[in-house]
């Protein structure tokens, strides 16, 4: 039996509501919905609606209205649920929601973006700094780790539309890339890549400037990262880029169960 389990930046999850985003899921039938970008508090997120597609609904806001915020939308109830990553600054801004199932632990993640201010780059960067041993220490914990959701970091020059021109831009530097390729080597799998190979021109984010999505001038920015101990249980990951309620399209991953 195969787990499917799908993860989505909705870029605000009442406008992706009222863009047919219930009766996508529903046609999907994921036995895992992981969000990012809620921007909403949990009492603004339409829980009959999920519940009605049969999901039990768990979700982590911000402090600040309209901003940030993830969620996890699951068939089955977790054993465990846990808001945050136990540092106060960043669990403020409601990135991380882990759920536990037997021996899965699955994590929704919204990473910093530093694109607006080099004071916000450099909160990224403490952001990538404090999740390393965060995500470290947590495979030591439950060993089978699911870390899904927006890096808004792409790891390769193939992972972006042009890599040359960004190579300055926020989410394509050096040092952010580099964080990636530590990540990898700390023991964790790039799923999509795993079995994607070096496809190129498949992204997750588009710009909505320039007719960015309708040219495919897109980064890929949204990962499925396992721990090595769910390796042997992969099964596929596809990036879903043929649906639209957000700037950022779904990613896909299937386990065995």
């Amino acid at each position: 039996m195969k787990l499917k389990i799908i993860s989505y930046n909705v870029n605000g999850i009442r406008a992706a509501l009222k863009k047919g985003l219930i009766d996508w899921l529903a046609d999907e039938n994921p036995d895992i919905f992981l969000v990012q970008e809620t921007k909403a508090k949990p009492h603004q997120i339409e829980k009959d609606s999920f519940e009605s597609a049969g999901y039990h609904v768990f979700a982590h806001s911000a402090e600040k209205p309209g901003y940030s915020g993830v969620a996890i939308f699951s068939k089955k109830k977790p054993d465990h649920v846990e808001e945050g990553c136990g540092i106060e600054k960043y669990d403020r801004e409601g990135r991380v929601l882990r759920a536990d199932f037997g021996e899965l632990t699955v994590l929704s993640t919204y990473f910093p973006s530093g694109s607006s201010s080099e004071e916000r780059q450099a909160f990224k960067m403490e952001f990538l700094n404090d999740f390393m041993p965060f995500a470290e220490s947590l495979v030591k914990q439950r060993r089978k780790v699911l870390i899904s959701g927006d890096y808004n970091i792409c790891h390769r020059p193939i992972d972006i539309h042009n890599p040359v021109s960004n190579k300055n831009s926020s989410g394509f530097l050096p040092e952010e890339r580099q964080w990636v390729t530590d990540f990898l080597d700390a023991g964790f799998i790039d799923t999509f890549r795993y079995f994607r190979g070096d496809e190129t021109d498949r992204y997750s984010w588009w710009t909505y400037r320039f007719n960015a999505r309708k040219k495919n001038l897109g980064w890929r920015i949204d990962y499925h990262m396992v721990s090595r101990d769910l390796e042997p249980q992969l099964r596929n990951a596809d990036i879903m880029d043929d649906v639209f309620h957000s700037d950022h399209c779904p990613v896909l991953i299937e386990l065995d169960a």
